[in-house]
């Protein structure tokens, strides 16, 4: 309600916000709009959970995933789609998506899950595959396009075939995650694992049924969440043009980097996600935290390079997605680093004190 009641109100407000907006409206605006963005984001999270406890992982942290997902993919696409030139828009966001999940995310995850538990198992099976594509797909978005493509940007001959292999990789893993795989993701840590035997809880019941029976049983139930998931997550997108439109014109006035509108984007979007994680690691949960993060930038990279450059050669703009050395750094110091902490059978709270610092010496480079 909250949500749709924004959209209809500027709708109203339209002429109002014509540029140049006046200093104190657009703050106030801008204010708002973020404000019933984050309203409406806590709503998909809501009901992404309910779903997520109907049917277990890994398809319940799938659902959480693809939502937030979704809206992250669509707020890039409305700044490339919007007024001005937006060519580093998508390179800027996922980078700051890969730097918030594998490090801020992760990192404080880690670190009160094992400050109150103490060292917690995982999957290692399933977070290598995770992983696995994160190696291969960020290397894909940031590396190669600065190696082989034309001023940081992939040729039109070049990105198809880019386009073509990052979607059926991806769509691969999601065929193998549900399929056969699905143990992999799912937790192993004997103290918070859902058994029904050491639980007795209706988690450990439904991990020990297919998806297909939990679906047949609860019908009624899933698809009235599904319904109200879509429902909150419409207002997101159409309030997201006017956000990035705002958003950039704030930025411009105040002298701020121009890597920092893909941060806040990242940031509030990513906002619920982030309580989810940890409010799972408060319970012990781990491989929860991993198929909820990993599973996101997985996600991420894999939908949203394709999308922009989709847009990009439909609308004739440039898409550059090279990242710059120290980014590069960043990425390859952060990927290595994930690879050492999952690579024990437990984290501890070392690990994700390790990650925090990072994202914090990331957070200097983007000021300097």
């Amino acid at each position: 309600m909250v949500g749709w009641a924004a959209v209809l109100g500027l709708v109203f407000a339209a002429p109002l916000l014509e540029p140049p907006v006046p200093t104190p409206l657009l703050i106030a605006a801008l204010a708002l709009i973020v404000g019933v963005v984050l309203v409406c984001a806590f709503g998909v999270v809501l009901e992404a959970e309910h779903l997520a406890h109907r049917l277990g992982d890994p398809y319940g942290s799938l659902v959480l995933t693809l939502s937030i997902v979704l809206i992250e993919v669509v707020l890039i696409s409305a700044v490339m789609l919007g007024p001005g030139e937006h060519t580093t828009i998508a390179r800027d966001s996922v980078m700051a998506v890969s730097m918030i999940i594998l490090n801020a995310v992760i990192g404080l995850s880690v670190l009160v899950g094992a400050i109150k538990h103490g060292n917690l198992g995982h999957n290692r099976t399933g977070t290598s595959s995770y992983l696995a594509l994160i190696v291969v797909l960020v290397s894909l978005a940031f590396a190669l396009p600065a190696l082989i493509g034309r001023e940081g940007s992939y040729t039109p001959r070049q990105a198809i075939p880019i386009i073509v292999l990052t979607l059926a990789l991806y769509a691969f893993f999601l065929y193998r995650q549900l399929g056969r795989q699905a143990d992999d993701f799912r937790e192993v840590d004997r103290r918070f694992a859902a058994d029904p035997v050491t639980r007795g809880s209706d988690a450990g019941v439904q991990s020990r049924r297919s998806v297909t029976q939990v679906i047949a049983e609860h019908r009624p139930e899933i698809l009235l969440r599904i319904t109200l998931l879509i429902v909150t997550v419409l207002p997101i997108v159409l309030l997201s043009h006017d956000m990035a439109t705002l958003l950039d014109d704030g930025l411009d006035r105040v002298g701020a980097p121009v890597a920092l509108s893909g941060i806040l984007i990242a940031m509030i979007v990513f906002l619920p996600e982030s309580i989810t994680s940890v409010r799972a690691a408060l319970q012990g949960e781990i491989q929860r935290v991993s198929n909820l993060c990993h599973g996101a930038l997985v996600s991420t990279v894999g939908l949203t390079i394709p999308a922009v450059l989709i847009i990009g050669a439909f609308t004739g703009q440039a898409v550059v997605l090279g990242e710059s050395p120290a980014n590069l750094l960043f990425l390859g110091v952060t990927v290595m680093l994930s690879v050492t902490t999952l690579a024990s059978k437990k984290v501890t709270a070392v690990h994700g004190a390790a990650h925090l610092v990072v994202f914090a010496v990331y957070g200097i480079a983007v000021f300097s």
